[in-house]
């Protein structure tokens, strides 16, 4: 009987050996490896680090250093400010014209909040349910299309749309409907002499900015709502109101919630939409602009700045009493 030879076959180990990189690589990475893999803390801790710094350092940091310049002195005198810590930056934001601004940015900030509610809703709830794939993709491309332009040039762009002559202007002349448009702009804290110089136009620039922040979140609530749910309803009998106000809103509050901070929390610290459409009259952010680059009272400024973080603060606790945050 004729016996084949056995091959030649080199072992694991010898073949790890031939190779010029790997004896040094495994003399290195084996015990890191192995010690990494024995210790789930360690590995947990090295991952976790670099983000963990740059929130602590950068981001706590950042904030500790903005409360401790609101509590320092500003001498008007010298201009300069001094290391004697006070409290007097915080109780002059009582101040009538400093509280003016707070509640003109706040008043500012809700309006845009809910204009960008009652737009976005509608637009989600029809892209979660009706909308074919072809159409939920130019829903998309159209929410997303202003966010892939400049914010500066947005901002500018409808200064000229709302001045006198522009296209809205023009539209409305055609539609016969400029003398709607004046008795709006007659009202008292919604008009102004033109579209371009109201509060209204002000609102319009912030809610079309803002409004990609409001729609996603809310689609990918209602998208996560069963239809099935809906369907039971209008079976068990209830109204279309119905179903809304008892299933739907309440299973997509939080998307509603979550696209309410952007909006909410963007409006308070813009400042340059105030600066560049509306009446005159400081916002937050313009305020802050002015104490800080223009008169150089940091103190001050930073006061100011902490205003819309217990805004924001408080709105977060009003929503988790409320239950936004439980379905996330």
């Amino acid at each position: 009987m004729l016996k084949l030879a056995p091959l030649a076959t080199a072992s694991p180990a010898s073949a790890m050996e031939l190779s010029p990189f790997s004896k040094s690589g495994q003399g290195l990475l084996r015990p890191l490896s192995n010690l990494l893999y024995q210790r789930k803390g360690l590995t947990l801790a090295l991952l976790l680090a670099p983000p963990l710094l740059w929130f602590g350092v950068v981001y706590l940091g950042s904030l500790l250093m903005l409360l401790g310049q609101s509590a320092l002195t500003f001498d008007e005198m010298a201009m300069s400010v001094t290391a004697e810590l006070t409290s007097a930056n915080f109780v002059a934001l009582l101040v009538p014209a400093n509280l003016d601004i707070v509640l003109r940015t706040l008043a500012m900030a809700v309006a845009v909040t809910l204009g960008c509610v009652a737009i976005g809703f509608p637009m989600a709830y029809y892209m979660a349910h009706y909308a074919k794939p072809a159409e939920k993709g130019f829903f998309f491309v159209a929410v997303m299309l202003p966010m892939w332009a400049s914010y500066i040039v947005k901002a500018y762009a409808w200064t000229v749309l709302l001045a006198k002559g522009g296209v809205i202007y023009w539209g409305l002349e055609q539609l016969h409907l400029l003398g709607v448009l004046h008795a709006v702009l007659g009202l008292p804290a919604v008009g102004g002499e033109t579209l371009a110089t109201s509060n209204l136009g002000r609102f319009l620039v912030f809610t079309y900015i803002w409004l990609p922040f409001m729609v996603l979140p809310i689609q990918a609530a209602i998208e996560r709502v069963p239809s099935n749910l809906l369907f039971a309803s209008s079976d068990l009998g209830a109204t279309p109101f119905q179903t809304f106000r008892k299933i739907l809103w309440p299973l997509a509050f939080p998307g509603v919630v979550a696209g309410s901070i952007f909006t909410f929390s963007l409006t308070l610290g813009d400042y340059i939409i105030p600066q560049l459409v509306g009446p005159s009259g400081l916002y937050i952010g313009s305020m802050v602009y002015t104490l800080q680059g223009t008169i150089g009272n940091i103190p001050m400024a930073a006061a100011f700045t902490c205003v819309p973080i217990v805004l924001i603060t408080i709105y977060l606790a009003i929503a988790r009493r409320l239950g936004a945050f439980n379905a996330l």
